[in-house]
């Protein structure tokens, strides 16, 4: 059979109400057995601190440690800046993006991290090649291992396709058709 036990602490000049005990009572629970009760106590919380750091560190901030960080200072009042910060887009692995507030000596007082899905972090992926590139579609494209015109649609299944002027965003299309018919007939698959 379990027990429940409220105890409330008293100052040694406090009077307790009446029907209340003091810890010092004879008909104490804990009896002469407190030293072992609050020894198993700091066991239990060490072990549920330990226990939630190891969930923190693996469940909820794995992904969030693994990786470096490109960091742009946004704003600053007094000894707080506010800083926000991408990472590098690796797709198929855990990415976040988030803004923190930092004191002067580099503490974090606020953090806030979103975790990005697949379809995010490869559109970021395309965003960070192309800003790298410095916006030059067939440089960025030479980069990624393709040729203009799959940049180009790949851009466009991606949601950026206004980006494009239409002419060229039609040219990119026609290009892809005329790609897919010739690479069918040299498969033998039917057009």
């Amino acid at each position: 059979m379990r027990r429940h036990f409220s105890i409330r602490l008293y100052r040694p000049d406090d009077t307790p109400p009446a029907g209340a005990r003091r810890l010092t009572d004879p008909a104490d629970p804990l009896g002469s057995d407190r030293a072992a009760v609050r020894t198993r106590w700091r066991t239990a919380v060490a072990e549920q601190e330990h226990a939630w750091t190891h969930f923190h560190d693996t469940t909820m901030a794995a992904g969030l440690l693994e990786h470096g960080y490109t960091w742009q200072s946004v704003y600053r009042m007094g000894r707080f800046t506010l800083s926000r910060f991408l990472p590098p887009f690796r797709p198929k692995q855990e990415n976040h993006i988030g803004e923190a507030i930092t004191d002067h000596r580099g503490r974090i007082a606020y953090l806030k991290t979103f975790r990005l899905s697949e379809t995010q972090v490869r559109r970021g992926h395309l965003l960070s090649r192309l800003a790298a590139n410095d916006w030059h579609l067939a440089n960025t494209a030479s980069d990624l291992g393709i040729d203009e015109a799959q940049l180009g649609l790949r851009l466009e299944s991606a949601g950026f396709g206004l980006l494009l002027r239409q002419d060229v965003l039609d040219g990119y299309r026609k290009h892809g058709r005329t790609w897919s018919v010739s690479a069918a007939r040299s498969t033998g698959l039917p057009q």
